[in-house]
């Protein structure tokens, strides 16, 4: 056997080692959510069978949406560049026509379904993506009053969030909305909430139902009624929301008088 042809080989041992390891290294790597994780790693052992004939100095793994794997550093290849996942373009991709949809609560009251759900629309980039949105949220039932453009002359870069309650076959009565350029998280034992009767439209009833934004590290807010009862409840995360929320209801022949966060 030459130099040469030892040489060669030896070459192509180190090539093979570099890129077994690599292939070990990167299937000990944890990346992205299921089920892009899974589709990663089931694939990891048979690409690293290919990858052991060639020598790979960089293995990069990149996570969005989607994920990317690139090997750069090849022999008698240009490097390739790892692909970065972009923004989504379309409208309804960054729910500026079709929000971003939670439930907070449900029940029955006298014979009627009811329920609690808080909605946020993205942010519109110009003003024909603003004039979509406005379509679209009076087709969603927000009242012509309580659109964001009779508060706000300028929709472009603001996002809007309705919570709401569904009563029987009533239209939506919202409870806490705004439009705002940037959604700031709260703190602490910090608390925004409002109430109203717990049925129709123009209800002369009780209020009893209690609908409120918390921190995301709080764990608990009691919600205390005139007759001296309480409800304590956990807050829940709300799609596109940078607070919790929490939604309480009293008991028949009661109302709201004070919600707090205990925990």
């Amino acid at each position: 056997m030459s130099a040469d042809r030892e040489n060669h080989e030896m070459t192509d041992m180190t090539h093979t080692d570099i890129a077994l390891l690599l292939a070990d290294a990167a299937d000990e790597a944890e990346i992205g959510i299921a089920p892009v994780q899974a589709v990663i790693r089931a694939g990891r052992r048979r690409r690293a069978r290919r990858w052991a004939v060639a020598a790979a100095t960089t293995l990069v793994l990149a996570g969005s949406t989607g994920a990317t794997l690139a090997v750069t550093g090849l022999p008698g290849r240009t490097d390739r560049k790892s692909t970065v996942a972009a923004e989504p373009s379309r409208p309804e991709d960054r729910n500026v026509d079709i929000p971003q949809e939670t439930e907070l609560a449900r029940g029955t009251d006298h014979g009627k379904s009811w329920r609690v759900v808080v909605s946020v629309w993205g942010a519109p980039r110009d003003e024909s993506e603003a004039a979509l949105q406005l379509a679209a949220m009076r087709k969603y039932g927000i009242e012509p009053a309580l659109l964001p453009d009779r508060r706000h002359r300028h929709l472009v870069g603001m996002t809007s969030y309705y919570s709401g309650l569904y009563y029987g076959d009533s239209p939506l009565r919202p409870i806490i909305f705004d439009t705002l350029k940037g959604w700031e998280p709260l703190t602490g034992t910090s608390l925004m909430s409002g109430a109203l009767a717990l049925g129709k439209a123009n209800s002369d009833g009780p209020v009893r139902l209690v609908v409120g934004q918390v921190a995301i590290t709080a764990r608990q807010v009691k919600c205390d009624w005139k007759d001296g009862t309480s409800t304590v409840v956990e807050p829940q995360a709300v799609a596109g929301s940078p607070v919790e929320w929490f939604a309480c209801t009293a008991p028949e022949g009661t109302a709201y008088r004070n919600a707090e966060v205990i925990q």
